[in-house]
């Protein structure tokens, strides 16, 4: 059985996004549902490292260092998913989530499309 993770899903993830990670059995948090709803990147990615949550997102500016470096983190998934819906993002994500383990997410950032995984080390 793939392991339990901790997620949390940035503002621009819906609800039936969040609910299909929790039928896997993953615990997860929405943005929206902590009063980040309209927060900016560095909040959310603060939340989720105080929280020892993986964030997935939708926003290009975590593969951006300059816009907002990272360094050590529970890990980052910025999917790159066209047309972004919710059935798009989960038949992308889950099958990459039932593979993976927190310890291997630790301190990546990952940058996950159809095609690829990109990881980069941040720490």
């Amino acid at each position: 059985m793939p392991e339990v993770l901790k997620l949390y899903l940035d503002q621009m993830l819906h609800l039936d996004v969040a609910q299909a990670l929790r039928d896997e059995g993953h615990d997860v948090v929405r943005a929206s549902e902590v009063g980040q709803a309209r927060s900016d990147d560095q909040e959310i990615l603060q939340k989720a490292i105080d929280e020892n949550r993986i964030l997935v997102t939708l926003d290009e500016h975590f593969g951006d260092w300059v816009i907002l470096p990272l360094s050590k983190h529970p890990g980052v998934i910025r999917l790159k998913v066209h047309p972004t819906t919710s059935k798009n993002i989960i038949e992308l994500l889950i099958p990459f989530l039932r593979n993976h383990s927190h310890r291997q997410l630790k301190d990546h950032l990952i940058i996950l499309s159809k095609s690829r995984a990109k990881w980069v080390y941040t720490a």
